[in-house]
């Protein structure tokens, strides 16, 4: 009967072995996942764990999106090892979050490419604003509304009280749809008008509205409001 301990594996096959000498891109997923949980139970190794919690949950960016009971209720898991998976994600997270600051965010990819690590493992909407400075560098970012799993609500003051209190030249809106499908919703369009009309008022650039979704070969990713002619 075939070993299921990582020790047994020839030192080549070892994730922390392979992390060491190729670094952590030559490791699959459930490798990744096998060095937080570090040790398996009989009859199973941390690789196979590992595995099968990638397998039960779909891809990674379920597995993110997961409650941390969740989680622990898989075979070989627990509460320990589950909070060292979420641990992972939220490094991840504000790794992602670090390294917006001040990076170019002039066109809807740029906001995607930096807000999609963000957004990625939610499952909930969550509003946020991104401040920009004239050359459309990014200054600041702040979650304006955490919603519910299908209406985020946010009221132009909430907008406006960042940009004044931060001097931002512009901003833009960002938002996800955990559904998947980017498409704005009717409240959507309306917020956006109603916070677009103000900016102009008060001489500030609305940039954008971005709503992100997930790939799909059928759609585009996130939908843009100024590349559908909805902002000016």
């Amino acid at each position: 009967m075939p070993s299921s301990r990582i020790s047994d594996l020839p030192e080549e096959d070892r994730p922390r072995e392979k992390l060491a000498k190729w670094g952590p891109a030559a490791l699959s997923n459930a490798e990744l996942i096998a060095i937080f949980l570090r040790v398996g139970v009989p009859g199973q190794s941390a690789i196979e764990i590992a595995q099968e919690l990638l397998y039960s949950h779909g891809n990674l960016r379920s597995l993110g999106r997961s409650p941390l009971k969740e989680i622990a209720k898989q075979h070989g898991i627990g509460p320990a090892k589950a909070a060292q998976i979420a641990a992972a994600f939220e490094l991840g997270l504000r790794s992602a979050k670090e390294e917006i600051n001040n990076a170019s965010i002039a066109t809807p990819e740029e906001i995607y490419n930096l807000m999609r690590p963000i957004v990625d493992h939610q499952n909930h909407e969550k509003l946020f604003l991104l401040l920009a400075d004239a050359r459309l560098k990014h200054m600041r970012t702040i979650e304006l509304s955490h919603g519910t799993i299908n209406e985020t609500l946010c009221h132009p003051r909430d907008v406006f009280h960042y940009v004044i209190l931060h001097q931002a030249w512009g901003f833009i809106l960002v938002h996800n749809h955990p559904s998947g499908d980017p498409s704005p919703s009717q409240a959507d369009k309306q917020m956006t008008q109603q916070i677009s009309a103000a900016a102009e008022l008060l001489q500030v650039r609305c940039v954008d509205h971005l709503i992100i979704g997930s790939p799909s070969a059928q759609r585009d990713p996130y939908f843009s409001f100024r590349e559908h002619g909805l902002i000016n």
